[in-house]
């Protein structure tokens, strides 16, 4: 059995996104989105999420570029720092930064019990708006560190949460893709290292996630051509396949983003799944039901 979630990322960063995952649910080609808590068009995509029960929704953990639910100042220092433009700060910009911060911490686990809030807040705040989360996944992946993995979990499973997104990308998958700037495979690669330790993580905590991601290395090139190469050499099991849809607008303009003209290829790209009928498309309420 070929069974693939297809997951939007960054619902309610802009308005133009939460149109396109609304679209492409309603076109019945993407099952799945995760949402920001703190963006520019949350409130709009809570909105969409509740009329769209269908859809499954994951919280998008957001601990790296962007804005916390909690204070930088009083409650997550290690982890944001005050900002002018916002009252309760801003979080790290970039992996690097985020990374180095955790190398760099005096007491590691102090930095990774503030994880663990700001994560449980995000859910927590989702929740409350009426949005039932069936799993969560992390801005840039940084779920990937076994420290960071640990503490996301344990603030998903005290809000009820039992399903995460196995954040690798298989090498089966990359060749497949056909395509990739160099450093990014280069990364997507080394990185692979770590996926025997986090799925141990995953086992121990009590959680399910599904056999890899695709297009982890297609993010911001994902066209109809790479989704057939990688649907056409889908192996058996459970998949997710992990994209970017949106309208490059105004809106996105003003959003610290890599991702823009991108965001109309990604869009148009969900409807070759349309050609593979043999695949089973799931959401992971269909993996975690008790979430739903």
């Amino acid at each position: 059995m070929r069974r693939l979630i297809v997951n939007a990322d960054d619902f309610g960063l802009t308005a133009g996104v939460n149109r396109a995952v609304a679209e492409l649910s309603s076109a019945g080609v993407l099952t799945s989105t995760t949402l920001m808590a703190r963006a520019g068009a949350t409130r709009e995509a809570i909105g969409i999420a509740r009329a769209k029960p269908s859809l499954g929704v994951g919280c998008h953990v957001v601990l790296v570029d962007g804005a916390p639910i909690l204070s930088a100042r009083r409650e997550i220092p290690r982890l944001a720092r005050p900002a002018a433009s916002d009252p309760a700060g801003e979080l790290r910009p970039g992996l690097p930064g985020f990374l180095r911060a955790i190398y760099l911490a005096p007491d590691k686990q102090k930095l990774y019990a503030q994880i663990e809030a700001e994560t449980r807040a995000q859910i927590e705040f989702l929740q409350i708006a009426g949005v039932a989360l069936t799993h969560i996944d992390t801005h840039k992946h940084v779920h990937m560190f076994p420290g960071v993995l640990r503490a996301v979990l344990r603030a998903a499973r005290a809000r009820g949460l039992r399903a995460v997104r196995n954040p690798f990308e298989p090498a089966w998958a990359v060749r497949a893709a056909g395509a990739g700037p160099w450093l990014r495979v280069a990364q997507v690669s080394a990185l692979r290292w770590l996926a025997p330790v986090c799925r141990g993580i995953i086992a121990e905590e009590g959680f399910v996630t599904t056999d890899g991601t695709l297009a982890v290395v297609g993010t911001g090139i994902l066209d109809r051509t790479m989704v057939r190469r990688l649907l056409t050499n889908l192996p058996q099991g459970t998949w997710e396949l992990v994209t970017h849809p949106g309208y490059n607008d105004a809106d996105l303009d003003r959003v610290r983003t890599r991702l823009r003209a991108s965001r109309d290829i990604e869009r148009d790209a969900l409807e070759a799944i349309r050609e593979f009928p043999g695949i089973e498309l799931i959401s992971y309420r269909d993996l975690n039901p008790a979430s739903a």
